[in-house]
């Protein structure tokens, strides 16, 4: 078939676009990002390598030879590529409709929740391929061990049944799986009000022929009552530290070389859904002990006069709280940056964005906020990110700061920070993320730390506040 893909460059869509380009199909797409210029990207040239042909997102892509049109839930109905493919009667699908007809050729194992959902999945994927079982995986993130195969990460198309995919909840689409296994790790307000989301996670679990659930989350024995739960409490012996952790469950000591109890939580997920597959749990830990990560999940870019940068994906607030928890078992203290990845999100969650920084936040700790990354489509009016510093505000939080300005918040971190820091740069879909982490490590560089810092809120003489 020759299928076009709107929106190419999301990881869902690209991880599809590269599976049905490995299986022979003809693959074109398009992206907004092409329209700005950006068309060098890593995931475009991994596509390129394909054979997929990517266009900018004006409709130039698609013509009386289409088969099918692929579009996501974040395509608006007068979108040019949509409106192209009607005009011309080409038949188009919702990418989860797609995903859907890939996990009925499959034995799959689907992850859900609102967050950890990549992380596990690529746990489940290394532990499936140490056991020689040649699994297959769609994943919302790339795997630093795909990568380092020359892949581009997010997709791998195995020899074995087995496949792996994250199961988003974001648009209801969750509903329409029908899986071997289903995990939940967690259910939080995003993207829509709890009650909608506990109602997805209710219907995706009464799909999966077996359904296991994080029984420490809150809540979540109350939803699944008659499932198997899996969570902290199958382990003892916890250790952690800035830069792994250790625990023993189920006989087995395990190891981790990434931080977080929320990495041990995901851990224990990948291995109850594993052990209901049969695969030896000594075989597991091996394979966690070697877990490589998955790319931006605090993902260290440098380090200089004992600073360490760190680049991580986090872009809610239960996301945050836990790459920040994590920084702060190996810093002295915490300085973060973050950039939401939409208006919706901050307009959705402004109150529990706040409640974070009051609860997550040490005194030493800052935290830089900037406002909402822009891809083009329809803005909420009179949104902004402000809000969430103004409540921080509101809540006698003196270390929560707000600036439209990237390059004067890189100064800004650059001159506070100091030895034993770790700056956290955070936030989604923007693909100069990474970039901004580095340019801040290179500033670092070049930056004298020779002024002293103020007293009331640690800055040096670039003080916001004039102290």
């Amino acid at each position: 078939m020759k299928i076009h893909f709107i929106g190419i460059g999301g990881i869902g869509m690209s991880a599809l676009a590269q599976l049905h380009a490995m299986g022979g199909d003809s693959v074109t797409g398009s992206d907004r990002l092409i329209n700005k210029g950006m068309t060098d990207l890593p995931v475009f040239n991994a596509l390129r390598n394909l054979g997929a042909i990517i266009f900018p997102q004006d409709g130039s892509g698609i013509d009386k030879n289409t088969e099918l049109v692929i579009l996501s839930s974040a395509i608006e109905e007068d979108n040019p590529e949509l409106l192209k493919a009607k005009e011309l009667g080409i038949k188009t699908m919702h990418r989860s409709e797609l995903l859907a007809a890939q996990i009925a050729k499959n034995k799959t194992i689907a992850v859900s929740g609102t967050s950890g959902k990549s992380t596990t999945t690529a746990m489940i994927f290394e532990i499936l391929t140490a056991a020689g079982l040649s699994p297959s995986v769609i994943a919302g993130g790339t795997l630093l061990s795909l990568q380092e195969k020359g892949f581009y990460g997010n997709v791998y198309k195995g020899a074995g049944d087995l496949l792996v995919i994250e199961a988003d909840e974001s648009d209801g689409s969750i509903v329409n799986y029908h899986t071997e296994i289903g995990l939940c790790l967690n259910i939080q307000k995003d993207h829509k009000e709890l009650d909608i989301l506990r109602g997805f996670f209710k219907a995706f679990a009464s799909h999966c022929k077996t359904f296991i659930y994080n029984g420490g989350e809150s809540g979540l024995s109350e939803i699944f009552p008659k499932y198997k739960s899996f969570g902290l409490q199958d382990a003892r012996d916890i250790k952690m530290d800035g830069f792994g952790s250790s625990f023993v469950a189920f006989g087995i000591k395990f190891k981790l070389n990434i931080p977080g109890e929320h990495n041990i939580k995901n851990a224990l997920a990948a291995v109850a859904a594993c052990k209901e597959l049969g695969v030896d749990l000594t075989s597991a830990a091996a394979a966690l002990e070697n877990f490589k990560g998955v790319y931006r999940r605090f993902n260290v870019v440098g380090k200089y006069n004992e600073i360490e940068v760190v680049d991580d994906f986090a872009h809610n607030p239960h996301k945050l709280a836990a790459a920040i928890s994590a920084a702060q078992l190996r810093g002295k203290r915490v300085l973060s940056y973050f950039q939401p990845h939409a208006f919706a999100s901050i307009k959705l969650l402004s109150n529990e964005f706040t409640q974070m920084l009051a609860d997550t936040l040490r005194p030493q700790d800052i935290f830089w906020l900037t406002e909402a990354y822009y891809p083009g489509g329809t803005i909420p009016e009179g949104v902004t990110a402000k809000s969430v510093a103004d409540g921080a505000s509101a809540k006698g939080l003196k270390n929560v700061r707000f600036n439209k300005c990237r390059e004067e918040i890189l100064k800004e971190i650059a001159a506070a920070a100091k030895p034993e820091d770790v700056i956290m740069v955070m936030g989604a879909r923007d693909p100069s993320l990474t970039n901004f982490a580095k340019q801040i490590l290179e500033t670092l560089k070049t930056q004298k730390h020779d002024i002293p810092p103020c007293k009331n809120c640690m800055l040096g003489s670039c003080c916001i506040n004039n102290h």
